[in-house]
């Protein structure tokens, strides 16, 4: 993209964010153009009313939803940001826009104007452990039957908590928790090869560094 149209893109986006400001100050609690994009904070009362009005608004025509997914920031006190992306092929534009959740937020379901949102609003769900309310089947998607915990917090162990393998006695699929001897647990960070008999280069710096 040439300086002269990403200066045009940015402007164009800019006009949309003063639009939609305008129009639906109730829904708008800020916006920003960054990176080439139009990010748009939402309140959550107002998350529905705010994408059919930008499905339906002739300056918008958002008509396509592209994808839903979630942010973590455990630190916080609304702990995670749900963040839908939208598509104008009318106007060939994208937006994005961004609503903050504590962690007993429930999010209302934008199924009924975008039936498309089924399947990510389960995934986040699935992901994030975020509830949406008015969701038709609100199960999981990606993880198994059973599955415990959300495996996209930031909180969740990086093992997890089961592993799934074959049992050849019971001739069938068990679950069990997650056993990790002691040295897999230990890292001392100098080199992977750490062990080996040859060296590496730069081991000789991790060493010195070490004194």
């Amino acid at each position: 993209m040439t300086e002269t149209r990403r200066t045009e893109t940015a402007a164009s986006l800019a006009d949309l964010g003063a639009h939609l400001e305008l129009r639906r100050g109730d829904a708008v609690l800020g916006w920003e153009v960054a990176h080439g994009e139009l990010t748009v904070r939402v309140a959550l009362s107002s998350l529905v009313a705010f994408v059919e009005f930008l499905k339906a608004d002739q300056t918008c025509r958002f008509s396509s939803l592209v994808d839903i997914t979630a942010v973590d920031h455990p630190g916080r006190a609304k702990r995670f940001d749900v963040v839908y992306h939208l598509l104008s092929m009318y106007q060939n534009q994208r937006i994005r826009l961004r609503v903050e959740i504590r962690e007993e937020d429930y999010v209302p379901s934008i199924i009924e104007v975008h039936p498309s949102a089924n399947w990510f609003e389960r995934e986040v769900f699935d992901m994030f452990g975020i509830l949406f309310s008015g969701h038709p089947d609100l199960r999981r998607i990606l993880t198994d039957y059973g599955f415990r915990g959300h495996p996209l917090r930031k909180d969740f162990p990086t093992t997890g908590y089961t592993e799934v393998r074959y049992d050849e006695v019971q001739k069938r699929v068990v679950y069990e928790p997650v056993k990790l001897v002691q040295e897999y647990r230990q890292f001392d960070f100098l080199s992977p090869w750490e062990g080996a008999k040859y060296v590496m280069p730069g081991d000789e710096k991790a060493k010195e560094g070490a004194k």
